[in-house]
């Protein structure tokens, strides 16, 4: 056990304790591509072209492995709907739904205070 933290579950867990399981998750989602998929599906289930176009610059490789991270920890769900071509959809679980709120509050804010941000940045 370390000071503060077990990968037991417990009332109280600390972030700030170096073998904290919560690093993982702060780690995963302060991510930016994971904080934009988890807000390009607030709307609800995405397929992973819409996905893609809607994340201007992720690579399909880095789109797959957020995802992967996102569905392991119990974020998104993966639906596989048999067609030709197959048909794959994403969609937040209620866990998913339950941090969008929180990132959505992150990215406006960045959206908002962007100027002042790079008003502050040395010349």
């Amino acid at each position: 056990m370390v000071m503060g933290c077990t990968t037991e579950r417990h009332d109280h867990h600390d972030v700030y304790a170096a073998q904290c399981p919560c690093r993982e998750v702060l780690d995963l989602l302060a991510n930016k591509w994971s904080a934009l998929a988890i807000g390009a599906m607030e709307a609800g289930p995405q397929r992973f072209g819409v996905l893609q176009r809607r994340l201007e610059g992720i690579s399909p490789k880095v789109l797959t492995s957020t995802l992967r991270r996102l569905e392991d920890k119990g974020f998104v769900d993966r639906t596989v709907y048999p067609a030709v071509p197959l048909h794959v959809e994403y969609a937040l679980t209620a866990l998913g739904r339950s941090v969008a709120e929180p990132l959505a509050m992150l990215r406006n804010w960045v959206e908002d205070h962007l100027d002042e941000i790079r008003d502050a940045e040395p010349a």
